[in-house]
C-alpha cells in the first residue's frame, strides 16, 4: 500500500486504460527506472491525503494528469507544463495506476462530473491529447480533416473534429479491422492505405487536399504522405509516436515548400487554464455528450488479467481498440 507524501493524495484506482505506449514500454524498451508500475490513463476515488494536502478531497471522484511538472522552470512559469525541463510522469518515471492504489500530487487531480463514469474519466488523458493536436493545427469549424491512424487516438481526433463541425472527416489506416470499427462509430470516409495512395484519395475527397492533416500513426509512410494530402496553405500536425526512423522524400519535402504548408508538432495536452485547460474541456464535453468515449472501449479486464491483455495488444490478436483495466470496488456511474 503506497503512502501519500506531502501534498499528495492516495487514489483508489477504479479504471485505467492501456496506452499504445505501454506495450513497448513493458515488452521492449522498459521504463526510466526499474521496478516501475505503468499506467497513466486512470480515474478513481481519493481515499486519504498526505501532509499539507486538502482533507476535503477525500471521497472525491477524480482523474489525474500524469505529468508532474517542476513548476519552477521557464516553461512552467507560462503554464506550458508539457514542456517542463524537469518533470516526473506517473506510469513511466514513477509508479502509475496498473495497481489498486496510486499516489499523486493533489495539484494533478481533476474532479469528475457526476454524470461521467470512471471508465469515461479514464479516457480523459488520450481525449485531451487528441483535442490538443487539433488545437495545435488551428482547427476551424469548416475544415476538412484527414487523420492517419484509426486507433484510439485517431478515433478521438475524428470525434473531436466531428463535434467541432468539420466539413469532412477522413481516416486512413493499413488495418482493415480498425476501419471497420471506425465505420460502426459513424465515420464513412475511410481508406485502406495498404491498397493504394491515401494522399491521392484525400485530394479526390476534398477537391484538392485536406485543410488539416494529422499524422497519428507514427509510421514513416504516413509522414511521407501527409504533406502530399494537404491542400495549398494547409496545415500538418505530427502526433504519432515514431515506430522507428522517420524519413521524408524529396518529393514530400517539395510539397511542404511549394504548398507553403504549416507543419507543427504536438505533445501531451494543456493543463493550464490559459489559454484553455484541455482536461476540463474534455470532461465537460463528455458530460454534455459532445464526445462519447464509451464505444471506444472494446475490452475490460481485471488486474490479474492485465498481463494477458497486454500480450494481446502486443500480438494484435484478436482486434481491440481501447483495453481498460477495471476494478470492482464500486460500480462505475452510468
Amino acid at each position: 500500500m503506497p503512502r501519500p507524501g506531502p501534498g499528495q493524495v492516495l487514489v483508489r484506482v477504479t479504471a485505467c486504460g492501456v496506452c499504445g505506449s505501454d506495450v513497448p514500454r513493458i515488452f521492449a524498451k522498459g521504463t526510466y527506472r526499474f521496478p516501475t508500475i505503468p499506467g497513466h490513463e486512470f480515474a478513481g476515488e481519493i481515499v486519504t491525503v498526505g501532509p499539507d494536502a486538502d482533507a476535503s478531497l477525500i471521497g472525491k471522484r477524480v482523474t489525474v494528469y500524469p505529468l508532474i511538472p517542476c513548476r519552477k522552470c521557464a516553461a512552467c512559469a507560462i503554464g506550458a507544463f508539457a514542456m517542463c525541463e524537469d518533470y516526473d510522469y506517473l506510469g513511466s518515471r514513477c509508479d502509475g495506476a496498473f495497481a489498486e492504489y496510486v499516489c499523486a500530487p493533489a495539484w494533478n487531480v481533476v474532479a469528475v462530473p457526476d454524470t461521467v463514469s470512471f471508465e469515461e474519466a479514464a479516457m480523459t488523458e488520450p481525449a485531451a491529447v487528441a483535442a490538443h493536436a487539433l488545437r495545435q493545427g488551428t482547427f476551424s469549424g469548416d475544415d476538412s480533416v484527414l487523420v492517419f491512424g484509426a486507433g484510439p487516438i485517431g478515433l478521438l481526433l475524428a470525434q473531436w473534429a466531428r463535434a467541432w463541425g468539420a466539413a469532412r472527416v477522413l481516416l486512413a489506416d493499413i488495418d482493415r479491422r480498425k476501419l471497420d470499427f471506425a465505420r460502426t462509430l459513424g465515420f464513412d470516409r475511410l481508406f485502406d492505405a495498404s491498397t493504394g495512395d491515401p494522399a491521392a484519395w484525400a485530394r479526390e475527397q476534398t477537391g484538392g487536399g485536406a485543410d488539416l492533416v494529422i499524422e497519428g500513426s507514427g509510421a514513416s509512410p504516413a509522414l511521407e504522405q501527409a504533406p502530399m494530402a494537404a491542400k495549398v496553405f494547409g496545415r500538418v500536425v505530427l502526433l504519432g509516436n515514431p515506430l522507428g526512423e522517420m524519413r521524408l522524400s524529396q518529393t514530400a519535402y517539395w510539397a511542404i515548400l511549394r504548398k507553403e504548408l504549416t507543419v507543427r508538432g504536438t505533445w501531451n495536452s494543456s493543463f493550464s487554464d490559459l489559454p484553455r485547460n484541455e482536461w476540463k474541456l474534455t470532461l465537460d464535453s463528455m458530460a454534455s455528450g459532445k464526445i462519447d468515449v464509451r464505444p471506444l472501449i472494446t475490452h475490460r479486464v481485471r488486474l490479474d488479467e492485465l498481463p494477458g491483455a497486454l500480450a494481446m495488444l502486443r500480438d494484435k490478436t484478436p482486434f481491440s481498440n481501447k483495453v481498460m483495466y477495471v476494478n470492482a470496488w464500486k460500480k462505475s456511474a452510468e
